[in-house]
C-alpha cells in the first residue's frame, strides 16, 4: 500500500514537472517570438530603405518628392525641435505636479487627481488631434497670429499627451524614497520644502529623468495628433518661430504614403524615414531603461 502511494506520488510529481516544463517552453517561445518579430521588422525596413540610405538622404537639406529631392536633415531637426519643446513643457508641469501629489496633496484629493491624470493615457490620439484642431489652433490664431497650425500647437498637444507618463513615474519615484530619509531631514530642522529639494529630488532624480526620456520617446513616435496640428508644409524647413508650420518624420510618412509610387526612390525614402525614427525612439527608450535599472545618474 505504501509503495502504491509512493508510486502514485512520484507519478503526480512527474506530471507536474512535465507541465511546468511545457509552461516554461511556451513562455520562452512567447518571449523569443517578440524578439524575432522586432528583428524581422528591422530587417524588412532595412531592405526596403537600403536604396535610399546614403549621406545625401541623412544630411540632405531639402525634401521635395516632386523634384526628386529626398534629404531629411531639416525634418529630423524639426522633429527634435517639436519633441524636445513639448517635453520641456511637460517637465515644467509634470514634475511639480508629481511633487505635489507625493508630498503635499491630501490623500482624498490625490485619490481623485491621480486617476484623472492617468485617464489621459486612454484618450485616443485622434481625439486629442481633433481637440487641437477645434480649440488649440483657433486659440493660437486669434491670440498670437499666424496660421494657427504651428510648432506651438504641436507642443501643447504633445505635452498633454505625455503628461501622464511624467507625472505617474515621477510620483512613484518620489514615493519610493525611504521614510527614514525624510524623517532624518525633518529631525535636523529642515523644512518640508528643503526636505523635498535636498533629499527627495536627489534620491529620485534617476526615475524622474527616466520618465522624461520615456515620454520623449512617446512624443517622437506620435503620428495622428501631431499631423493634425503641426501644419505640414509641402517643402520641409527648420522652423525659426514657434508660430511656424513644421514637417516631422511621422507626419511625412503618413501624408506622403497616400501618393507614393511603388517602387520608387520616394517609396524607399519613406522606409528610410521609418528606420531613422525607429532608431531614435529605440535609443531614447534604451537609455531610459538603462537609467532606471542602473541608476547611472549620481
Amino acid at each position: 500500500m505504501v509503495n502504491l502511494e509512493g508510486k502514485g506520488g512520484m507519478k503526480r510529481e512527474g506530471q507536474r514537472s512535465l507541465l511546468e516544463k511545457a509552461i516554461e517552453i511556451i513562455l520562452f517561445v512567447g518571449a523569443l517570438s517578440s524578439i524575432i518579430i522586432v528583428f524581422l521588422i528591422i530587417a524588412y525596413m532595412s531592405l526596403e530603405a537600403y536604396p535610399a540610405l546614403n549621406l545625401d538622404f541623412l544630411l540632405g537639406w531639402f525634401w521635395d518628392p516632386k523634384k526628386e529631392m529626398f534629404g531629411i536633415f531639416q525634418i529630423i531637426v524639426s522633429t527634435l525641435y517639436v519633441g524636445v519643446g513639448a517635453i520641456l513643457i511637460t517637465t515644467a508641469i509634470g514634475v511639480p505636479t508629481a511633487i505635489f501629489l507625493a508630498e503635499f496633496c491630501p490623500r482624498n484629493v490625490r485619490n481623485v487627481i491621480k486617476p484623472s491624470i492617468e485617464l489621459l493615457v486612454g484618450i485616443p490620439t485622434i481625439v486629442l488631434g481633433f481637440f487641437g484642431l477645434m480649440v488649440v489652433i483657433p486659440f493660437i490664431r486669434d491670440n498670437f497670429g499666424g496660421w494657427g497650425t504651428s510648432v506651438l500647437a504641436g507642443w501643447m498637444i504633445l505635452a498633454i499627451m505625455s503628461l501622464p507618463h511624467v507625472i505617474s513615474i515621477s510620483e512613484d519615484a518620489l514615493r519610493a524614497v525611504p521614510n527614514s530619509y525624510k524623517e532624518a531631514a525633518l529631525a535636523l530642522g529642515a523644512t518640508r520644502w528643503q526636505t523635498v529639494k535636498k533629499v527627495l529630488l536627489p534620491y529620485a532624480k534617476t526615475g524622474i529623468l527616466a520618465s522624461v526620456l520615456l515620454a520623449l520617446g512617446r512624443v517622437m513616435g506620435e503620428t495622428m495628433a501631431v499631423t493634425m496640428v503641426i501644419g505640414n508644409p509641402r517643402v520641409a524647413w527648420i522652423p525659426t518661430s514657434i508660430l511656424d508650420r513644421a514637417k516631422v518624420l511621422t507626419s511625412t510618412i503618413l501624408l506622403d504614403w497616400s501618393y507614393v509610387e511603388i517602387p520608387s526612390m520616394h517609396y524607399h525614402s519613406l522606409f528610410g524615414i521609418g528606420l531613422v525614427l525607429f532608431f531614435i525612439v529605440a535609443l531614447i527608450d534604451v537609455t531610459a531603461t538603462y537609467m532606471v535599472k542602473r541608476g547611472v545618474i549620481k
